[in-house]
């Protein structure tokens, strides 16, 4: 138990000082002891709501962090945390507004003091252009994970092996990709679709760029050594990565509260969680222990992009984005402990043969 409470520490401190501040927040701009209450709870929940969105970001980071150097590691557990907390809750929002609104940084720094009701209503306008980015740079890293020639674990085995064989192929995720957001576009209204569409195919093209970038960027040292690590390119991934995690829960956060200053201490708190998380799964070698984990979280991934398109035209709460994805999880984490002890019985077997069947249930 202590090895597992020295990754969290610092999380532990953020929670303790983060909801110090939210009550102060409460009761400095609503006043009394009610107001202090109010602003404690929802903080308290828009961590808890962080959280629940981004243990699978947390899975997918550790992934990534494997492959990268130490310092690289180092950098993106310090550097990148605060682009995570002061950047995509705090900044972003505002940028948001500066955009969709046309006004200055300072003008929309002080509608979030000032008038948050009219902040807030800013930011719901440029919902379509959130979900159509986020959903299609998702879509493209849960599909580059399964539409991989030379994957070969595979957890829902029914549909994850031909899912491979597809990746003989080239262009078949964006291919997908591009298809899913042609069929939301013909759904709809008119008025809608330039707007969806631009959004959408910006997050296509992201992705994309950002991977040819991660390439040029970390292809001299993988020339210089076999064994090099990555580095900026993979830095650059993880932050874009973490931004279209974060979308919905910036998004979410609305629905609880509409000051921006909550907003960012609650998903601040969230997002130390995620880090404390990460740590742990990369130092601990919790993917390489727990087979199908990482499946689980790829299967999250595929399936918050789905929602995010779908919430283009129907509300979908973030409840149901947070159970969905730790379902997932939960099943890849049962079916990976499944494994350890079919292993423990029968010797050194494959852990591809292990996984879920046809016949298999979850």
């Amino acid at each position: 138990m202590q090895g597992v409470t020295r990754y969290f520490l610092w999380s532990f401190i953020v929670t303790a000082v983060g909801l110090v501040l939210a009550a102060w927040l409460g009761f400095t701009m609503e006043g009394g002891t009610a107001g202090m209450l109010s602003f404690l709870l929802i903080g308290a929940l828009l961590a808890v709501l962080e959280i629940s969105l981004s243990f699978d970001n947390a899975i997918v980071n550790a992934n990534t962090l494997k492959t990268m150097s130490e310092v690289w590691q180092r950098r993106f557990l310090t550097w990148g945390i605060l682009i995570a907390v002061f950047g995509m809750r705090l900044v972003f929002p505002l940028l948001i507004v500066v955009l969709a609104a046309g006004v200055g940084p300072w003008e929309a720094l002080r509608l979030a003091a000032t008038e948050p009701a009219q902040y807030a209503q800013i930011i719901e306008g440029a919902h379509l252009s959130i979900v159509g980015f986020g959903g299609a740079f998702l879509m493209m890293v849960g599909l580059k994970f399964f539409i991989d020639a030379e994957k070969d674990v595979h957890w829902i085995g029914v549909v994850e092996r031909p899912l491979a064989r597809l990746g003989q192929y080239e262009g078949i995720p964006s291919a997908v990709t591009l298809i899913a957001i042609l069929t939301v576009a013909t759904i709809l209204p008119g008025a809608a679709v330039a707007t969806f569409l631009y959004a959408a195919v910006a997050g296509l093209v992201t992705y994309m760029a950002v991977h040819v970038l991660g390439s040029v960027l970390d292809n001299p040292a993988k020339l210089a050594t076999g064994a090099a690590k990555a580095g900026l390119g993979a830095f650059l991934y993880l932050e874009v990565l973490d931004a279209s995690f974060s979308f919905d829960g910036v998004i979410g956060a609305f629905a609880l509260t509409q000051n921006l200053f909550l907003i960012g201490i609650g998903l601040g708190i969230g997002a130390m969680y995620v880090r404390s998380m990460t740590i742990m799964l990369v130092e601990k070698g919790t993917l390489t222990e727990f087979a199908y984990l990482e499946h689980g979280a790829f299967w999250s991934i595929v399936t918050l992009s789905i929602i995010m398109f779908a919430q283009t035209m129907v509300h979908v709460p973030e409840y149901v984005t947070g159970l969905l994805g730790a379902a997932f999880i939960g099943l890849a984490l049962r079916s990976s402990l499944k494994a350890r002890r079919t292993i423990g019985a029968h010797g050194r077997a494959p852990i591809k043969d292990v996984g879920l069947s046809r016949d298999e249930p979850i």
